[in-house]
């Protein structure tokens, strides 16, 4: 292939992500790199080729060619070639390229091999089911892996299951004096087996939800009030929420309560919550999360 043909392609290869059209400009720029792999710009097109097929998630595609832009990238310097090569590489589960890609990037790691376990601390993640959106707190296992802490309302979500989600920032949520990042889903790694139920409990006293959230914790399993929930518009979701004004004024009453457990040991929970107080505490219509009577 000349030069002068390459330099066209690669115009096209441009105007094609330039339209958002991310399948023609990665094929374009793959054309290029199959005779030009190691020029002065190649770095480059690999490096969109490779996003390119992150953002059709095609991630054998965005693994392959990631590689290759990664080798081509400086280490340590928080090259973004390296963060999507270990997004991918995650996915992919391809453990020692994710370790290489995040200690490429500059991030230090607990040592070990194989899959990376660890605590990254706390973030909150948009998950995108079909167009429904809903924003649930993770703790973060990796970089770019977390487990959901929430009990989610969205249908067919899960307490506990394991997300993929991107590297940069798309709105913040601040609690107390800190601060964390929202970052979009990319995809479901794990799920969870964990069954969502729907439950009405009335709970005289703030004290008394927050026993039965606290009995749920104990046993690793989840317990999401009503009041917890705040609809927000996509604009303002994307932007900074503070979680305490959007607290619910008052956990006491008689209010829906997403549980994640299985439905015996949910019965137990709550016969054990409601025995332990002779002030009122009581529950009904446990249901699983498609509406039927558990």
């Amino acid at each position: 292939m000349e030069q002068a043909e390459a330099g066209k392609l690669v115009g096209r290869a441009q105007e094609a992500w330039d339209r958002e059209e991310w399948l023609e400009a990665a094929q374009l720029y793959e054309r290029v790199l199959a005779h030009y792999p190691d020029e002065e710009p190649s770095a480059a097109w690999w490096y969109d080729a490779a996003l390119a097929y992150k953002f059709l998630r095609n991630w054998a595609k965005a693994h392959e060619l990631g590689r290759e832009a990664a080798a081509r990238a400086p280490r340590g310097a928080g090259d973004p070639a390296y963060w999507n090569l270990g997004i991918a590489a995650t996915v992919r589960r391809d453990w020692a390229t994710a370790r290489d890609a995040w200690q490429g990037f500059g991030i230090r790691l607990p040592d070990g091999e194989g899959e990376i376990t660890a605590d990254f601390g706390v973030a909150c993640v948009r998950l995108d089911t079909g167009g429904e959106q809903e924003v649930v707190w993770v703790r973060r296992l990796c970089p770019t892996r977390g487990r959901v802490l929430n009990v989610p309302a969205t249908k067919g979500r899960r307490f506990g299951e394991i997300v993929v989600h991107d590297g940069v920032p798309n709105g913040e949520r601040t609690y107390g004096k800190s601060t964390v990042a929202v970052f979009d889903e990319l995809l479901l790694l794990e799920p969870s087996e964990l069954p969502t139920l729907h439950v009405t409990v009335h709970a005289p006293q703030a004290a008394d939800l927050d026993a039965l959230v606290e009995a749920f914790s104990v046993r690793e399993l989840g317990a999401e009030p009503a009041g917890s929930f705040h609809a927000l518009c996509s604009c303002c979701s994307t932007g900074t929420v503070d979680c305490d004004e959007q607290a619910a004024p008052t956990r006491a009453g008689t209010q829906k309560v997403w549980l994640a457990a299985p439905e015996a040991e949910a019965r137990e929970l709550l016969d054990d919550w409601a025995a332990q107080d002779e002030g009122g505490r009581s529950w009904s219509g446990l249901q699983s999360a498609e509406g039927h009577e558990a």
